[in-house]
């Protein structure tokens, strides 16, 4: 028999009893705002993350009006919860550093009578399914939904005798310290696999005196795109449509442009630049010089740059390693930085860039070598988010088992 089995059947065997938030937590105050040289000024909690229950907050804001004086001073282990669109449900444990700190209007903040439970007990609660549930069948409007703070601590859930409270915190807490530690040995991994696949990349592609240094726009065709205007008046859903290929078709990490949202006109594509299969485009300005390469035909408007008519002299993966190298990437920032403080790639900086140029041969053997290394990093980097997921959702489970009582029946 577990721990908590044994204090479950020595404190409560026929059940606990059930309470609502308004009964065990106690009242807080409202902000008295203060004017400082005729301006107001404090610190606001602004951001909740959904799944960590982490928080941060703003820098002091300075302002002529005072904010709202329905927010409310926390306290260090308090719990807030997201009563309103953007942040319901979003819920969070207010740490040390944060006492005393002005929470946002659209939060509740549930402060624990520690007399009868436990705060880390209401910050479970607050994710369980149960009340996760509640506030769905509780909460009004349809644009912006919200639950009101007399609604949140009219929710009904288990209250164990403390000594239970404190066994069940102390495995839910377990779990998501486990779960934090798997996340940061996985991004360690992927960090030190990735650093290790930039350091071979670029050492086999450092070619000495044995390896032509040549001209990239010497060995392939090098241009901008092209865009019709106005554009609205040649998108089309017509299934004759050409591929319009913009950078939010591009999904982070990807290797390849699968797939596009849009598509224009065949006059549209008359005046705009046609790629196809097997192409690179590169963005030429904010997060300029990724390559990537084209898995369908398109057109590209005026922020790419494509590549293309290499495979005589190139092999298309050597290249991508070639274009993704330090190499390469480093004489790009250099270049595209000389007009000013901002940065954009044109033609002319890519055509003149200096790569080295080995045998068909060679290039097949180091491509081998780094699309391993580039496999390995893809490996961890998809194992990243599943394993994440999969621990939470374990989490969630356990949480939800754990907070499960039979209600103890009342003596009449």
């Amino acid at each position: 028999m577990s721990k908590l089995e044994q204090l479950i059947t020595e404190l409560c065997p026929d059940g606990v009893e059930y309470t609502t938030f308004g009964e065990v937590c106690l009242p807080t105050s409202n902000v008295n705002w203060k004017k400082e040289n005729g301006r107001y000024r404090y610190i606001d909690l602004t951001s909740v993350e959904r799944k960590t229950g982490t928080i941060s907050a703003t820098e002091t804001i300075t302002a002529d009006i005072a904010p709202s004086r329905a927010q409310k001073i926390v306290k260090t282990d308090d719990v807030i919860f997201g009563t309103t669109r953007p942040t319901l449900k979003r819920y969070c444990f207010i740490p040390k550093d944060y006492d005393g700190k002005i929470c946002s209007t659209g939060y509740c903040v549930l402060r624990a009578n520690k007399d009868v439970i436990i705060p880390r007990y209401i910050f479970h609660i607050v994710g369980a399914s149960s009340f996760s549930n509640y506030v769905e069948a509780n909460q009004k409007g349809s644009a912006y939904p919200a639950i009101s703070d007399i609604e949140v601590k009219k929710f009904w859930f288990p209250l164990p005798p403390l000594p239970v409270q404190e066994e069940i915190v102390r495995i839910l807490d377990n779990f998501t310290e486990l779960t934090a530690e798997l996340t940061a040995e996985l991004t360690a991994e992927l960090t030190a696999r990735k650093k290790q696949y930039e350091y071979y990349r670029d050492e086999l592609l450092a070619f000495v005196d044995n390896v032509p240094i040549v001209t990239l726009g010497d060995y392939c065709e090098i241009c901008r795109g092209a865009s019709p205007r106005p554009i609205s008046q040649y998108i089309t859903n017509d299934s004759n449509g050409v591929n319009w290929i913009k950078i939010g078709d591009v999904e982070a990490g990807s290797k390849y442009v699968t797939k596009s949202a849009q598509k224009i006109t065949q006059a549209g594509a008359k005046k705009s630049r046609q790629v196809k299969k097997g192409d690179f485009i590169l963005s030429n300005s904010m997060s300029f010089g990724r390559p990537y390469i084209l898995d369908i035909d398109g057109c590209i408007h005026d922020g790419w740059i494509i590549i293309s008519e290499f495979e005589q002299y190139l092999i298309s993966d050597f290249l991508y390693h070639l274009l993704n190298s330090s190499l390469v990437q480093n004489y790009w920032k250099q270049r595209a930085s000389a007009g000013g403080s901002i940065q954009n790639l044109n033609s002319d900086i890519v055509r003149a860039t200096l790569i080295p140029l080995p045998p068909l041969s060679e290039q097949q053997r180091i491509v081998g070598i780094l699309d391993r290394f580039d496999t390995l990093c893809n490996d961890i980097s998809s194992r990243l988010p599943t394993e994440i997921e999969a621990r939470q959702k374990q989490y969630e489970y356990y949480r939800d088992k754990l907070l499960t009582f039979p209600k103890a029946e009342l003596e009449v």
